[in-house]
């Protein structure tokens, strides 16, 4: 996809960030829309079905965290990649950003190079999320990854959202050996402070719903999942 067809929403009440972050983005050839707080951030998106929407935390009106919410109940944007840009630092505030949705945390203040190396690394990850099938049949499972829901031996299973998102990740290519650090990286964000016992017990809540035997740990290393 060439850059003057990928479209960037970039929501912010500091009309500093705005300029200098749009100029940064339009000027590498991206398409973008700005917004001063959530509340217009949500309705421009419904209106433009942006690729990538970057989002500020505290903002008013609505704040970033429940713009996300907001966004992700939206079937046309189920593909799109969401991240915030903000001065907060805390925990608290990061995991309330990816439990309300979201799919990394930038930093800011952050230079216009930087910036740009991480929309490229982001829009990577929407290739990838277009390219995959939204239909995976494996064995007695199916995953509906566009209905965010499987079917198990013919009953409908609900899954949290992190949960289907390591499901939907390890059937991605059955028999690979995904790392931790992969699936910390690609389900809970590269920003996200977790710790490691998080991924055991997401698997064992798997394992749990499906069954045992395909969910295969390899001691040291990570998961893999077999039909």
């Amino acid at each position: 996809m060439n850059t003057k067809d990928i479209r960037i929403l970039l929501v912010d009440d500091e009309p500093d960030i705005l300029e200098i972050v749009s100029y940064n983005l339009r000027k590498e050839g991206y398409s973008v829309s700005t917004a001063e707080n959530g509340l217009e951030g949500v309705k421009l998106a419904k209106k433009e079905k942006p690729h990538l929407i970057i989002l500020d935390v505290m903002m008013p009106e609505m704040d970033g965290i429940e713009a996300c919410e907001q966004l992700r109940l939206i079937p046309e944007l189920k593909n799109t990649v969401i991240t915030f840009l903000t001065a907060r630092g805390e925990d608290f505030s990061m995991l309330a950003g990816f439990d309300a949705g979201a799919d990394d945390y930038i930093t800011k203040p952050i230079k216009p190079k930087v910036l740009i190396s991480k929309v490229k690394s982001l829009l990577r990850r929407l290739n990838s999320n277009i390219e995959e099938s939204n239909i995976v049949k494996i064995g007695h499972l199916t995953i509906d990854r566009e209905a965010y829901k499987i079917v198990f031996k013919g009953k409908e299973i609900i899954l949290p959202r992190k949960e289907f998102e390591l499901l939907s990740l390890l059937t991605s290519k059955p028999g690979k050996v995904f790392k931790r650090d992969e699936i910390l990286n690609k389900v809970w964000g590269n920003e996200v402070v977790v710790g490691g016992r998080t991924i055991d017990v997401h698997i064992r809540k798997l394992r749990e719903k499906i069954g045992d035997a395909s969910f295969k740990t390899v001691k040291g290393v990570g998961y893999k999942f077999e039909s």
